[in-house]
């Protein structure tokens, strides 16, 4: 399977400075700042763009579990909500929002219930978020 990658680049303080985001495929780049993450200025934020990452993966991975049970799925949507919280001097990300709404033929409650938590466990996006080893390679560049 292939690697995906996105690129950051910010200039400044934490409160003064922005950014901009890109993804590898050149399908979104956006604007970013501080005002973006902790209230509601313009410009995207990580905290979006890892809730549409959830929601998109969350959505296949549930298509794929009921379909492997056998149902047929007409469509799901899913949304997420990622919640960014003062965490003593930081900030964590500890609480994730997964909503979804399915329509699928003939699938009881419990059966989709069963299938909807397999498919949350399954989730690669919802598995990396529950703890991921991540590698760094820094370098530093002199002034």
């Amino acid at each position: 399977m292939p690697a995906r990658t996105a690129q950051a680049q910010w200039t400044g303080t934490l409160l003064e400075g922005k950014g901009t985001i890109a993804l590898g495929s050149g399908a979104f780049s956006g604007s970013y700042d501080w005002r973006s993450r902790s209230a509601d200025g313009a410009g995207t934020n990580p905290e979006e763009l890892i809730a549409g990452a959830h929601a998109g993966c969350y959505s296949m991975a549930l298509s794929a579990v009921l379909t492997g049970h056998g149902h047929t799925v007409n469509s799901i949507h899913t949304s997420a909500t990622v919640h960014l919280e003062k965490d003593g001097d930081g900030f964590s990300i500890k609480n994730i929002d997964l909503t979804t709404e399915a329509e699928i033929p003939g699938i009881s409650e419990e059966d989709f219930q069963k299938h909807a938590t397999e498919a949350k466990l399954n989730c690669p996006v919802s598995k990396v978020l529950a703890g991921a080893n991540i590698t760094l390679n820094a370098t530093v560049k002199s002034a």
